[in-house]
């Protein structure tokens, strides 16, 4: 039960959440894109105003065509953030093995994971959700990405400190009490820090249904990446540990004998 040992378990996983998350985001996702790209497009044909700046996503100067972005580009992207997730709550796994109660190290995988996707995941992306193409201005981007990070580092490092507060009160007030009550200090932390942050509201007349089927795609595409890796890395640090206490266990008998 090293950290090298969960580290690798966790690239593999995170390699193989990163496929999934592809195909999810590829047959999900993508006709949502094309569809807010479509009204795009025929926005700026529609609005003389807009020719200057006005483009097409398959312009011949595109580095990447629109058609290499839904793929390889797609599926690169896909894979290299499944990599990357999977080793950062491998490694955060293997750090707290033995320091949650009595939970085993496939229980303690089980709650990073699930703690992970809640505060990097979901509660940033109901804050500032995803945007298709067409929505939002180019000039606020940058604002936009930086208040998206932001909320992410508040919502980790409020998720980190109630967990600390739990293990702390685990002991004095008992399991229910002690998941209560820091359970109940992140969600007003993150409240709060939410009313404080920017309010992003730059959606214009763009079609309600279209965003809504966007966005949904795009929770559901995050959802697979932590499904993955979560119950992945579960199972394979449970059946490493399970190997290595019966490794233990005929050791032990061995040297009684």
């Amino acid at each position: 039960m090293t950290a090298r040992a969960f580290l690798v378990r966790g690239l593999l996983i995170g390699l193989l959440s990163g496929f999934a998350t592809f195909l999810v985001a590829h047959q999900v996702g993508e006709p949502h894109v094309e569809t807010a790209i479509a009204l795009e497009e025929a926005a700026s044909a529609d609005d003389p105003t807009a020719t200057e700046t006005a483009h097409s996503h398959d312009d011949e100067g595109t580095t990447v065509s629109r058609q290499h972005q839904r793929t390889w580009g797609l599926l690169t992207g896909s894979l290299a953030v499944g990599v990357a997730v999977g080793g950062l709550v491998a490694l955060v796994a293997a750090s707290v093995v033995g320091r949650i109660g009595r939970l085993s190290p496939g229980q303690s995988t089980a709650l990073v994971s699930l703690i992970g996707f809640v505060s990097v995941a979901l509660v940033p992306f109901l804050k500032y959700p995803a945007t298709p193409p067409a929505v939002g201005s180019g000039d606020t981007i940058g604002d936009r990405t930086s208040y998206y990070f932001g909320f992410v580092l508040i919502s980790v490092a409020f998720a980190a400190f109630s967990s600390l507060l739990a293990i702390r009160l685990l002991d004095e007030i008992g399991t229910y009490g002690a998941v209560l009550a820091s359970a109940g200090v992140y969600v007003v932390a993150v409240v709060v820090a939410g009313r404080m942050m920017p309010t992003v509201n730059e959606i214009g007349d763009f079609p309600a249904d279209v965003l809504w089927y966007f966005r949904r795609a795009s929770l559901l595409t995050l959802a697979t990446l932590w499904a993955v890796i979560g119950i992945g890395l579960t199972g394979l640090i449970g059946r490493l540990h399970r190997h290595e206490r019966g490794l233990a266990d005929r050791r032990e008998l061995a040297a009684s004998l």
